[in-house]
C-alpha cells in the first residue's frame, strides 16, 4: 500500500518500482502525476488498508512527509512514523510497531529512501516493555 501527494509523486514512483523489483506487491492509492492534489484522503486510504489487514505496512510520501504522517495517524489503528533516516526507521518499527512509513520526497534521495524502506520492512517489533507502550497508544485512541 503506497500513496503520495504531488510533491511526493516522484519518490513514491521510485519506491514502488524498487519494492516491485524486490518481489513486493504494490497497491498504489495515487496520486498518479505531479498535478496538485490534497494528500489527506490518499494517506487515510493507505492507513485504512493497513488497519483492515490488506497489507502489513503502508507507505505515504509528500514533500516533507509531515502532513502525510499526520493524516495517516488520524486513522484509528495506524501508527505512522516520519522516517527520513535509518535510525528513525529502525526505532519506529522496533519500539513503536509503526505500520505506516512516511517519507519526504523533498528531503530524502532515492538511494536513502530505498535503505529506509528496507530497514522499515525488515526490522521486527521488539515487544517487551515496548508492547506495553503500544497498548497504551491503542487505549488513547479509544478515548476519542
Amino acid at each position: 500500500m503506497i500513496g503520495s501527494d504531488h510533491a511526493g509523486f516522484d519518490l513514491k514512483s521510485h519506491v514502488a518500482e524498487f519494492l516491485s523489483s524486490q518481489g513486493h506487491e504494490i497497491v498504489d492509492f495515487g496520486t498518479h502525476s505531479t498535478e496538485p492534489v490534497d494528500y489527506p484522503p490518499i494517506c487515510a486510504a493507505v492507513a485504512r488498508a493497513v488497519r483492515d489487514g490488506e497489507a502489513r505496512v503502508g507507505i505515504v510520501v509528500g514533500g516533507s512527509g509531515q502532513g502525510e504522517q499526520i493524516a495517516a495517524n488520524k486513522v484509528r489503528g495506524a501508527r505512522a512514523a516520519l522516517c527520513n533516516d535509518l535510525y528513525l526507521a529502525r526505532m519506529a518499527r522496533a519500539h513503536n510497531d509503526a505500520n505506516v512509513l512516511s517519507l519526504g520526497g523533498r528531503v530524502v534521495g532515492y538511494g536513502l529512501a530505498e535503505e529506509i524502506v528496507t530497514t522499515f520492512l525488515e526490522t521486527p517489533f521488539e515487544g517487551g516493555r515496548h508492547a506495553r507502550r503500544v497498548d497504551q497508544l491503542r487505549t488513547l485512541e479509544e478515548e476519542f
